[in-house]
């Protein structure tokens, strides 16, 4: 086992860590009297983006983690200002601590904990918690590069039934349908993302995401040979990164992924 591997094996352990406490504080609040704020933008009060109290307490339970693990890595969270990496460090953790929180402080079961690790940009590891999945109970999808895909620690074998003619797809606004599929709406990136990696959907387009929504996802996604591509102009093309430290933060792009052929992606969700 080269250094390499070793160190990415214990980011992995560590993400998955973060994503279960994530999904415990999740679990334990769902349903119950939250504190809840919204965000301010412009000097107006955002009702389309909630706060909890759980996202805030999380997200600092995170930071004491990784300031005592890893204290040269960069960290990203959507509640607190960034954390730049140190000592010359490439590695960079995007954390979101509770996604579709309009979800969760509503009580609606369809919710996540995220955690994606990049490296000079790139994702290289990821953990998601989602409150349900394929075998219909909570769990994290983890993995990492030159990995596999995996779910509570076990290599995950994606399964599609080849009598199903006709799949699904996440799509950012409620829609009958998409060319080939049939399109849901969960409220949560994250959630999707892993979906599409455990072959639920096909494939999703999200609109504007932020990093930490889909940081964690992404690094999925080449375990199952999936594609992910982002706008570029008028056009689409595979994605390459979230950028130079200094622009993560504030990084928001189209993207498209799927197990599909890319031209079919591009064709039915490009336009």
């Amino acid at each position: 086992m080269t250094k390499d591997d070793t160190e990415l094996r214990e980011i992995e352990a560590t993400a998955v860590e973060l994503a279960t406490l994530a999904g415990s504080e999740i679990a334990l609040a769902l349903g119950g009297m939250l504190e809840v704020r919204y965000k301010d933008k412009g000097g107006v009060e955002s009702l389309r983006d909630p706060v909890s109290e759980v996202d805030e307490k999380v997200e600092r339970m995170i930071r004491m983690v990784l300031a005592d693990r890893f204290p040269d890595h960069g960290i990203i969270g959507e509640e607190m200002d960034a954390h730049p990496a140190s000592g010359g460090s490439a590695y960079v953790w995007a954390v979101d601590p509770v996604d579709g929180t309009t979800n969760f402080v509503n009580g609606f079961p369809m919710v996540a904990g995220s955690i994606g690790v990049l490296r000079d940009g790139m994702p290289v590891a990821g953990a998601i918690w989602c409150s349900t999945g394929h075998a219909l109970r909570p769990g994290v999808y983890h993995g990492r590069i030159g990995g596999d895909l995996m779910f509570e620690g076990e290599t995950l074998r994606r399964s599609g039934n080849s009598t199903v003619r006709r799949r699904l797809v996440g799509l950012p606004t409620p829609a009958s349908g998409a060319g080939p599929w049939d399109a849901r709406k969960t409220g949560s990136a994250a959630i999707e993302c892993a979906f599409v990696a455990a072959g639920l959907l096909e494939a999703a387009r999200f609109e504007t995401p932020n990093i930490w929504d889909v940081a964690g996802g992404l690094a999925l996604l080449p375990l199952v040979g999936g594609e992910v591509l982002e706008r570029q102009g008028e056009g689409w093309a595979r994605f390459e990164g979230f950028g130079a430290p200094q622009a993560q933060r504030s990084w928001s792009k189209p993207l498209i992924l799927g197990t599909a052929p890319e031209a079919v992606l591009q064709e039915h969700l490009g336009g």
